[in-house]
């Protein structure tokens, strides 16, 4: 029987939209599993608490200033990474925002913000992650990994979330491209898609009639908790995924069905 383990040890993995939510877990999580983590977010003063309590359970962590949509601060991101821990050879694509409201009342700007952090923002990630994995010789090793985070919404109809949804509609699609472009650089790339959890960006919704009827349609009317993306991160961050690229892998706890 082949052994395999989700053992993070030697890599580090930069993970974008981490001060809060499933980003802030995704870093705890791959830090307890061996990995040298870099976090990175606009509220640098949340990253620096999660940074101290990752150091204090003994793991590596560096915070950094990050804006996804532009492409300098991303550079510099990447560069920070470097100068730290060496090639990073993990990448977790989480940043992104969600405004509510009916698509007759969407603004403009509330709409072009959407794409440039969900949208530019996880393919500027995932390029210059890309690009620095070739360059250090990634290929050799086939031990590159990108994972985006996608949702439930980019596959199924929720009301009020046109934005969101498009947005990631899209990422589902850009992980099956890039991961046929990277294919044969050693490099897989992958997309979680979840479904509700209990985490800040929703935390409202569910205090209102249409969150509650919502939570009511689910099969099991019941939300995730935050540790449900857990296994699967572990595991398409980890050498046990290396034949598995341009995969989407859906985890909503039967919400959709």
């Amino acid at each position: 029987m082949s052994q395999f383990s989700f053992d993070l040890t030697g890599r580090t993995v930069l993970i974008t939209g981490a001060s809060s939510g499933i980003g802030r877990r995704f870093a705890l999580i791959l830090a307890a599993a061996g990995a040298r983590v870099v976090v990175g977010a606009r509220r640098t003063s949340l990253l620096d608490e999660l940074c101290a309590q990752i150091r204090a359970d003994g793991g590596q962590a560096l915070g950094i200033p990050m804006d996804v949509a532009d492409e300098q601060s991303t550079i510099a991101a990447f560069d920070a990474a470097e100068a730290e821990f060496g090639l990073v050879d993990t990448v977790v694509v989480n940043a992104g925002v969600s405004p509510a409201g009916s698509a007759l009342g969407l603004s403009v700007d509330a709409f072009d913000a959407t794409m440039a952090i969900n949208l530019r923002g996880a393919f500027l990630s995932a390029r210059e992650g890309a690009r620095r994995m070739i360059a250090g010789g990634i290929s050799e090793t086939g031990r590159g990994r990108i994972v985006l985070i996608g949702s439930v919404t980019g596959q199924h109809s929720f009301p009020g979330l046109v934005a969101y949804g498009a947005s990631k509609a899209a990422i589902t699609q850009m992980g099956r491209l890039l991961a046929k472009d990277w294919a044969g650089k050693g490099i897989n790339v992958n997309t979680i898609a979840p479904g509700y959890m209990a985490t800040d960006m929703t935390s409202s919704l569910w205090e209102v009639e249409k969150g509650r009827k919502l939570l009511e349609g689910f099969a099991r009317r019941r939300l995730m908790g935050v540790d449900a993306l857990d296994p699967m991160l572990l595991y398409l961050c980890s050498d046990a995924s290396a034949p598995v690229t341009g995969g989407l892998f859906t985890i909503d706890d039967g919400q959709t069905l």
